[in-house]
């Protein structure tokens, strides 16, 4: 029997429990997982629930909704308004912040992409799940414009032939849990997540239709990683859905590029619910999470203080053997770069 059942399985339930002294945060981390369990659903009935297609409408920063976005963003909505412990909510798919009933308001408030990618969901390609937490000050939108080192937990969920939500806490280790479908629990199932300690498989992750864009130091390192690093040149990986593309880098190693460039000088991904949350993952499991050559220097995406809650910022993530040959070609071309 004990071979075909887990007698004691580590939920996300115990493990919130065990690391927090907080019943709200519990709270919270579990209607987080309820939503995921819907959109999950959703993602893997798609096609037959006839869902594929655009929904008609677009989102806070301007792109196509598909059907798929509006279902999981009402799913998220509800479940964090209704679990009592939410205050803000914030959506890449709604223009304006969201303010819970105050009968109904607890002291987090959330910032989260409900679909990241979903413009690959007609053609079955992972998708995700990405959100970031913080701790009520006022009861408004601006206690969500503060840096990552005010976010008190973040994370995502992927949906692909498993489910797998990769959380952390501000301060401490990353850790996957697997959704088990047979008794639709988040179960632990990856400890301490680490990028490889040898650097791992030498992948650079970009859109390389921008190339032409992008600044001579980010085409210099593209250009290097083709060439070969110590004799080994990089395979190029790009799945197009942020998330697929980070749980691949923080898995098998490599980098992630998608920079600040001259069609857009300031990004193209969201700072508040994308960028942040995903440098708080990164640096916490070994990682460099950088901002590129951005607003004059060379900075940490951690650092950055959003100006509006859909604001952009620029991303380079990744094990610190592979984002140090892009600082190399930045300090080629004169930039001060942090030290690795």
């Amino acid at each position: 029997m004990s071979d075909m059942f887990d007698l004691d399985a580590p939920t996300l339930s115990r493990y919130v429990m065990k690391n927090t002294k907080d019943p709200e945060l519990v709270i919270l981390l579990n209607s987080l997982a309820t939503s995921f369990k819907l959109i999950a659903s959703a993602v893997g009935r798609a096609g037959v629930a006839k869902l594929y297609g655009l929904a008609g409408e677009v989102n806070s920063t301007g792109d196509d909704q598909k059907k798929l976005d509006v279902m999981s963003n009402d799913m998220m909505i509800n479940a964090l308004i209704h679990s009592g412990v939410c205050c803000v909510l914030v959506s890449e798919e709604n223009e304006d912040p969201i303010i819970v009933p105050a009968d109904k308001a607890g002291k987090f408030c959330v910032a989260f992409d409900p679909l990241d990618g979903s413009s690959n969901i007609d053609c079955n390609v992972s998708v995700g799940t990405i959100f970031s937490v913080y701790e009520r000050k006022d009861g408004s939108v601006n206690d969500l414009l503060r840096s990552g080192a005010d976010c008190i937990c973040a994370g995502y969920c992927c949906y692909s032939s498993a489910v797998e939500l990769v959380f952390t806490f501000n301060g401490g280790t990353v850790e996957g849990f697997c959704l088990d479908p047979t008794i639709g629990e988040f179960i632990h199932t990856r400890i301490d997540m680490k990028f490889p300690a040898d650097g791992g498989k030498r992948i650079y992750s970009c859109n390389e239709g921008n190339y032409i864009h992008w600044d001579k130091p980010i085409q210099d390192a593209v250009s290097v990683f083709k060439s070969g690093v110590d004799g080994e040149p990089y395979t190029a990986r790009y799945v197009g859905s942020m998330v697929a593309d980070i749980h691949r880098t923080l898995l098998y190693g490599g980098v992630y590029i998608y920079p600040a460039d001259k069609k857009s000088p300031k990004g193209k991904l969201r700072c508040l619910y994308e960028g942040i949350p995903m440098a708080l993952i990164i640096e916490q499991a070994g990682g460099i999470a950088s901002t590129g050559y951005f607003q004059g220097k060379i900075g940490r995406v951690a650092e950055l203080v959003p100006d509006a809650i859909h604001c952009k910022c620029p991303i380079i993530m990744g094990g610190p053997r592979d984002v140090g040959v892009i600082y190399d070609c930045y300090k080629k071309a004169g930039v001060e770069t942090p030290s690795i």
